[in-house]
């Protein structure tokens, strides 16, 4: 063992610039899996600081994920919206030994309105019930807590920016409307959210839930631990959830506990996808490292060297350089991490003041997988070289290998056929599942195009090869020879940046293409004129207001939502949440045009709902049949089918009426009001009428403006995609020029040779600019085809057109990205290459 050690350690001394490849590689990869690991671990133990529960020591509210009978906790779905807990529950728990106080806080929006008329803006403004300031504690900086239901209290910095004191008076809306009240105090404290108080009964009127509560607030007796105690609160909670630390803040902010799931969301994919690219890469790097070393293993086969121990040999030299890089990019990827969620935190996925949990677990989980990959990546590598024949070790070093064996082949175009396959599969399936297996399947046609990567490549330059010796003579001819002779040296080089080509076409327009259909459904199913929203939301009773006003055929208030959904999939079950929206039945048909195919859609009251087509077909449930599902804040749901309908891109999965969608959001709120005036009636005056009605904040556009439901979240996802994207496309970008690097930087000899017959450093440099070229060009063209075509596929089956939606703007960015990155590498290594004198490099080893 030692004396293998020490041949490795000789090696890598004396060929480092061969080892940086595979260092380089293996650094980076365990830098975006030890940043994955990070995130994971922040999904589970991180948060922010609670606030309005500072001083509680235990914080009960609903359960924040859904987990049907049945379904194991892996397949358990975070809600969608606020979950509430009952108020009864706060005198159980009040008996508690150790608790000193139970209190319920109630929490809805409530909207200052300025003196000149529009909504204060700033943070979130929400209204509590006066008895629950306690918990922060909030303390009056001056005034009197709210004595009657015309009476408020401000925290000071939202008193400030609306500009009124104790004793004046100020317009605030809730979802009973605006009213005026008098501002009888106003309270300390700080918050990422403006709190209002209210007297409790008026509190829990606005609140809309009569005996549920957002929270429970538990107050600890002196010497009382935290962890004790919410252990006796669980035993009496009835299931719902008891949090202490920084766990009260996923109970205070909903979006603090949506962000934990996506994070251990996020870091699930992209981690696992990161590490199926960097086993990738690093399988490329290692192989192309060991194929340079050919004559070395030749001699050490020819001098009685075992297959035992030249695997042994390249497998040291593998875990050392694999535990130098993992340990430098673990600590990498604290600052990948950091740069992750900043990035995150811009486009508006998660809360800016989410921090990172941060533990030595994901950093040695890093080191060890990159370990792993590496050593996998140079078994495989090192087959080939530890397995020949001493007698053919020698002439096997002076030709590079042209053939590639069967099974590699036959791998290679299945993967290539299964890809093809998946392509096909939004011509029958649409949504999100046909954008997700588009990618996929692009991933696997590049894959399989990988492992027959020389084959392609020595079948493109028999072509080119003519083409590039008529053009350009002399450096035309040696360009293309070289390419012939070395197919392998040219298919490592096309491989990461073909990869790099497609993933980005794919990551970008495959989403656009969701969404373009989606706004195309959306503006083909609405027919209304108008649409009313605010900036918090829209009370319920601006749609009945519309409905009185001259010249108005229909007004429907729209709510949109999410349901949790839990099918039977074998021995297992699959939960997810879809988007859903609330819809007034008698009304919508005057705003909408859903494509209802069965039922009545005017039906869609009290305990109705709506189905598309798809899931309709997918329940197997036909008109009258019960439906079962969760709301978007876990209640479960038993309804009765009336209608379904086929413009599911528009309108999701699932309407609801809407009120019982305003029964289960935490605003209670409708998120817009679709208006349809009558034939003949003047648009002017409709629209004046509109901008009149006495709503502070509320906006009146164009119903052509309207968004797909999904709109907001699809976005987000968007933009988390091409964050995400960008990461991996950057570790490919880093992935390509090494490999580049490598392949021109092995070639001194060759140069060395080629001046000292009379080639030109001209020639040269143009040989290899040509070289450079014809890669990037075979790259480029085969990543532009293995994308479009499920690209195009897609577009075929959401929209109808094969033209991929979004600017080609974006494709063209992509390809000078990729050119640019191709020619740089090659000129430089060239370049470095060429400044030695051909007599000393002649004489160097390979």
């Amino acid at each position: 063992m030692v004396s293998v050690l020490t041949l490795a350690w000789q090696t890598m001394r004396s060929r480092l610039g061969g080892f940086a490849g595979a260092f380089i590689a293996i650094l980076c990869g365990t830098a975006l899996v030890a940043a994955c690991g990070i995130l994971m671990e922040s999904g589970l133990r991180a948060g922010v600081p609670t606030q309005r529960y500072a001083a509680a020591a235990v914080v009960v509210g609903g359960a924040q994920t859904v987990r049907p009978p049945g379904a194991d906790a892996l397949s358990a779905e975070q809600v969608g919206e606020q979950p509430t807990v009952p108020v009864a529950l706060a005198g159980r728990i009040a008996a508690v030994p150790g608790v000193r106080a139970a209190v319920a806080e109630q929490s809805f929006p409530a909207q200052v309105v300025a003196r000149d008329g529009q909504v204060v803006g700033g943070p979130e403004s929400l209204g509590h019930n006066w008895d629950a300031a306690v918990l922060a504690p909030f303390t009056l900086r001056g005034g009197d807590a709210p004595a009657a239901a015309g009476e408020v209290v401000l925290d000071a910095d939202l008193a400030r920016r609306a500009d009124v004191g104790i004793g004046g008076q100020v317009r605030i809306i809730t979802r009973s409307g605006p009213e005026t009240l008098k501002v009888s105090g106003v309270v300390d404290g700080t918050s990422r959210q403006s709190a209002l108080f209210f007297t409790p009964e008026r509190a829990a009127e606005l609140a809309g839930r009569p005996g549920q509560a957002h929270a429970i607030g538990v107050l600890a007796d002196p010497g009382a631990a935290p962890e004790t105690l919410a252990d006796r609160v669980r035993a009496v909670a009835d299931g719902a959830e008891v949090t202490t630390g920084v766990e009260r803040s996923s109970i205070e902010f909903l979006d603090v506990s949506q962000t934990r799931m996506l994070l251990l969301a996020i870091a699930g994919s992209f981690g696992g996808f990161a590490l199926l690219v960097a086993v990738f890469v690093v399988a490329s790097t290692l192989a192309l490292t060991i194929n340079q070393r050919r004559r070395e293993f030749a001699l050490l086969r020819a001098i009685a060297a075992t297959p035992r121990q030249i695997r042994k040999l390249i497998g040291t030299e593998t875990t050392l350089i694999a535990l130098v890089a993992g340990l430098l990019g673990s600590v990498l990827g604290l600052a990948v991490a950091g740069g992750l969620r900043d990035a995150f935190a811009a486009i508006g996925v998660i809360p800016a003041d989410f921090g990172l949990a941060i533990s030595p677990l994901p950093l040695l989980a890093a080191i060890l997988l990159g370990l792993g990959a590496a050593r996998l990546a140079a078994w495989a590598a090192s087959r080939r070289p530890s397995s020949i024949r001493p007698v053919e070790a020698l002439g096997e070093a002076a030709v590079e290998r042209r053939e590639l064996g069967r099974g590699r082949l036959l791998t290679g175009w299945g993967l290539v056929l299964a890809g093809f396959g998946g392509a096909l599969v939004p011509l029958f399936l649409h949504g999100d599942i046909a954008a997700a297996t588009s990618s996929m399947a692009t991933l696997v046609l590049v894959v399989g195009l990988a492992v027959v990567g020389p084959q392609v490549t020595a079948l493109v330059m028999r072509f080119l090869a003519p083409v590039l010796a008529r053009l350009w003579r002399i450096s035309g001819y040696l360009a293309g020879a070289n390419a012939q002779a070395n197919a392998r040296r040219v298919a490592a080089a096309v491989t990461p940046l073909m990869l790099a080509v497609g993933f980005a076409l794919v990551t970008f327009y495959g989403p656009m293409a969701t969404t373009a259909a989606a706004q195309q459904e959306t503006a083909r199913s609405t027919t209304a004129d108008y649409v009313l929203t605010g900036a918090g939301g829209v009370p319920p009773g601006v749609a009945e207001e519309v409905r009185r006003i001259p010249g108005v055929a229909g007004a429907t208030p729209v709510v949109r939502t999410s349901v949790i959904t839990a099918t039977s999939l074998g021995d297992g079950m699959e939960v997810q949440r879809t988007p859903a929206q609330g819809l007034a039945g008698d009304q919508a048909a005057a705003a909408l045009e859903l494509g209802v195919d069965a039922g009545r859609i005017t039906d869609l009251t009290g305990g109705t709902v709506a189905l598309s087509r798809a899931e309709a077909d997918w329940l197997d449930k036909k008109i009258g049949d019960e439906v079962s599902f969760y709301f978007g804040d876990g209640v479960p749901a038993k309804l009765r089918l009336v209608a379904t309908y086929t413009h599911d891109l528009a309108f999701g999965d699932f309407v609801l009426p809407v009120a019982l969608a305003r029964e289960h959001i935490g605003g209670r709120l409708d998120d817009s009001v679709l208006v349809r005036r009558q034939p003949g009636a003047d648009a002017d005056a409709v629209a004046s009428a509109l901008r009149a009605l006495p709503y502070p904040g509320l906006a009146v556009a164009p119903a052509s403006v309207t968004a797909a439901p999904e709109g907001g979240e699809r976005q987000a996802q968007f933009y988390l995609n091409l964050v995400a994207a960008g990461v991996i496309v950057g570790y490919l970008a880093i992935s390509v020029a090494n490999t580049l690097v490598l392949t021109t930087a092995q070639r001194s000899r060759e140069f060395a040779l080629l001046r000292l017959v009379g080639t030109t450093r001209r020639q040269v440099t143009r040989m290899m600019r040509l070289e450079a070229l014809t890669t990037v060009g075979i790259a480029v063209v085969m990543g532009t085809l293995v994308a479009l075509l499920p690209l195009g596929l897609l577009n075929i089956g959401l929209r109808g057109n094969p033209v991929p939606a979004g600017p080609l703007s974006v494709y063209w960015g992509i390809i000078a990205g990729a050119v640019l990155l191709g020619m740089v590498a090659i000129g430089v290594a060239t370049s470095v290459a060429l400044r030695a004198r051909p007599i000393d490099a002649i004489g160097l080893r390979e």
